[in-house]
């Protein structure tokens, strides 16, 4: 019972280590993101293995034998291991399996200072089309394009204010085509994604529309469209 203690409590703590690896490695080039999938897929296995055995340990005496504290770890550290590997497949289910979202999807923006950067990364620089627009309609109605009661000029300001808010590494911003260019990096993973904002006039005021992009990864787990909302709410 103690070995199958120490097997509990051992493997709860490598569960942990490979959660707390798996984005820092991708992050810092050590391994791609698929190597921080597979690990985060362990860690789910794993944990939530190690917190089983240990929760039923919990109620034999012999087995907590004066180390009830290693079993109660266990469990904790094997459900810390499980839970984000849970949350991010309940995530996947519920969104559609695309990674380009455009307030315009008949016209959406194009890159052009990152076009380079978009045609070598796996996911390219082409928009998928009415498949894709479809998907993103059902799945995100609220993603649309802004109209702002300011002329052009007025509104590419504010519009790379927000920008810059965001926190994105600016890649272009030209006033006199009214587009703005940047990279977004994702916290854990450190994942590169590119966002274009394009301003146009319309009427006595501007149309704002804006795209991001994933470089990998078909799924983009709603990421896109997080970070449209979050941008389009700090224009106000």
């Amino acid at each position: 019972m103690a070995a199958l203690r120490n097997v509990a409590f051992g493997a709860a703590a490598i569960a942990a280590l490979m959660l707390l690896a798996s984005g820092p490695g991708t992050r810092l080039g050590a391994w791609s993101f698929g190597t921080s999938f597979m690990l985060l897929r362990w860690a789910l296995y794993i944990g939530l293995g190690a917190a089983v055995v240990a929760l039923v340990l919990l109620f034999i005496p012999r087995a907590r034998a004066g180390r009830t504290w290693m079993l109660v770890v266990a469990i904790a550290l094997g459900l810390i291991a499980a839970t984000p590997p849970l949350a991010l497949r309940s995530k996947a289910s519920s969104v559609p399996y695309i990674h380009d979202i455009s307030t315009d999807t008949t016209d959406p923006p194009a890159f052009v200072a990152l076009l380079g950067e978009r045609k070598s990364s796996p996911n390219g620089a082409d928009y998928g089309g009415a498949k894709i627009a479809e998907q993103q309609a059902q799945a995100y109605p609220d993603v649309k394009s802004r109209i702002l009661s300011m002329p052009p000029p007025q509104a590419f300001t504010r519009a790379l204010e927000a920008a810059r808010a965001m926190g994105w590494e600016i890649a272009a911003a030209d006033s006199g085509t009214g587009r703005i260019e940047a990279t977004a990096t994702t916290l854990w993973f450190g994942f590169k994604d590119d966002v274009i904002v394009r301003v146009r006039p319309q009427g006595d005021g501007s149309r704002l529309d804006v795209r991001s992009v994933s470089r990998v990864g078909k799924s983009d787990l709603g990421a896109n469209a997080a970070r449209i909302r979050e941008y389009l709410s700090k224009l106000n």
